[in-house]
């Protein structure tokens, strides 16, 4: 009898989980609150925080699964254009027929061998759950003394909220924060008529272009070379690596007039964005330190300065909410203390027949990683590779415990996902692509080499979408890459 499989979520990784359960013989049910498919791409108001201005911070190529790449239209492609190829992946593999809109689930409990799924009053037991309801809908605001007294007239929100400049227009807006939401929000306001924008941070970041001589900077900064590097080189040369990598494409922000960061871009961080420095730099976008409390329409920041605004909008992150779990399913995650105990952000060997997508925070776009994850999850169920054995996993979830919910990069989960579906491309087997998989774009077409579901026109694919923009036009490696390269082990 055919597994059945509820799936709750229809966004990117619900829909990418769902075709690869459907290729090992699975039968999945795909549970959505909403009226449609599409997840935080259906820009939704109270079930999205993607706002109609909004584009991708990553590029085409890195927004897509391997199976139907983007090949033509914006290099980073709008909220709109993603919503339309989320249809166009569900048609491909048929999920439509799957999918059940309108759909809340209220519980997930342990049944057995199986699981029991309630929603709407009803309960149905299943095989096996994944849990792919995203992790960008719980947002969350710092504790500021006097928040609640805020008086402008743009209220407080949060950028899950936010739907666009037209309400700020001629209005005094702070917006608090800087990684990605805040700054693209901050940029918004200040091209769409706000009369003043100022950001409040608590440090200084650099900021990264998206493009940079015309070529995406997702192609650079998220390579297999930087995953081995960060396996094999001291921690402070990996900094300076990548420290290098953002300095040279877009200066130091003390250079626009904003505060200098810290020497460690690890210790800064990194926010990509085209023109938020350049709006520092015209004056368009002021920058104070953290703000310290509010009183009415009244700021007062952390260096004594007060200002009075219209609005404020936080951009502060998000908190991991799972409410539909049981209780003895939250326990060994956890969850009620702040983890999520797991084994590479996916299972747990207390919890057979759950696994979870997408529950992780990074720099750098989902689609490459969410799709690996899900090969995993079905090739490790389906019997494609052999699932991790109890020891292994109770390894795994114990340094999850220890070291907590901590921000990674894309390229770092990308090859995570990849070696444990048994498809991260093999060096010597493809040595007329060796620069470009070491130091092009993680595209989806470079994990459709190897192992189970290797593609014939892979190789063609990736090679092309290596070279896109011009980032890698042949196979000689530069004085710089030759390097890198040998610096961790590589010949």
């Amino acid at each position: 009898m055919t597994a059945r499989v509820a799936v709750i979520g229809a966004g990117p990784a619900g829909l990418v989980a769902s075709r690869w359960l459907l290729s090992q013989g699975f039968e999945p049910s795909i549970f959505e609150q909403g009226p449609t498919l599409g997840g935080q791409w259906t820009a939704q108001s109270g079930r999205s925080g993607v706002w109609p201005g909004m584009h991708t911070n990553s590029s085409r190529i890195l927004t897509a699964f391997s199976d139907l790449p983007i090949e033509d239209g914006a290099v980073f492609p709008s909220g709109r254009d993603v919503l339309d190829y989320l249809h166009r992946y569900a048609r491909m593999f048929d999920l439509d027929t799957r999918l059940r809109c309108n759909t809340r689930v209220d519980s997930v409990s342990r049944s057995g061998q199986g699981w029991i799924v309630g929603h709407g009053g009803q309960h149905e037991t299943f095989d096996k759950v994944v849990v792919a309801s995203g992790r960008f809908h719980a947002p969350t605001v710092p504790d500021v003394t006097g928040l609640a007294s805020f008086s402008g007239s743009a209220g407080v929100i949060t950028s899950y909220d936010y739907r666009g400049a037209s309400s700020y227009h001629r209005k005094r807006v702070l917006v608090a924060g800087c990684a990605v939401s805040a700054l693209e929000i901050a940029t918004e306001l200040a091209r769409g008529g706000a009369d003043r924008v100022v950001v409040t941070q608590r440090r200084q970041r650099y900021v990264l272009p998206k493009f940079v001589a015309g070529v995406p900077s997702d192609h650079r900064m998220f390579t297999r070379y930087g995953t081995l590097a960060d396996e094999t080189l001291e921690p402070a040369e990996v900094d300076r690596q990548l420290k290098e990598i953002v300095v040279e494409s877009a200066g130091s922000p003390e250079q626009y007039g904003a505060p200098r960061p810290a020497d460690s871009l690890f210790a800064a961080g990194v926010t990509v964005n085209q023109t938020y420095l350049t709006a520092v730099a015209e004056g368009a976008i002021g920058i104070r330190p953290w703000l310290r409390s509010v009183a009415g329409a009244a700021v007062t920041f952390d260096d004594g300065q007060v200002e009075k605004f219209d609005g404020i909008v936080f951009g502060t992150g998000f908190a991991l909410s799972l409410p539909f779990l049981d209780g003895d399913v939250r326990a060994p995650l956890n969850l009620d203390a702040g983890g999520f105990d797991t084994d590479r952000y996916t299972f747990h060997p207390d919890l057979p027949g759950l696994a979870f997508m997408g529950m992780w925070d990074q720099s750098g776009g989902y689609f490459v990683p969410l799709e690996l994850q899900a090969r995993w999850i079905a090739y490790a169920w389906g019997g494609a590779v052999a699932m991790v054995g109890d020891g292994d996993q109770r390894a795994a979830v114990a340094v999850s415990r220890t070291t907590g919910q901590r921000k990674t990069r894309m390229n770092l989960a990308a090859v995570t996902f990849a070696r444990a579906a048994g498809v991260e491309p093999r060096l010597a087997d493809w040595p007329e692509l060796e620069r470009a998989l070491l130091f092009g774009p993680l595209a989806p077409s470079c994990f459709r080499l190897h192992g189970p579901d290797a593609l014939p026109d892979a190789p063609a694919r990736f090679a092309a979408e290596a070279a896109a923009f011009g980032a890698i036009t042949g196979n000689e490696m530069t004085e710089r890459e030759r390097s890198y390269w040998s610096n961790v082990g590589g010949t």
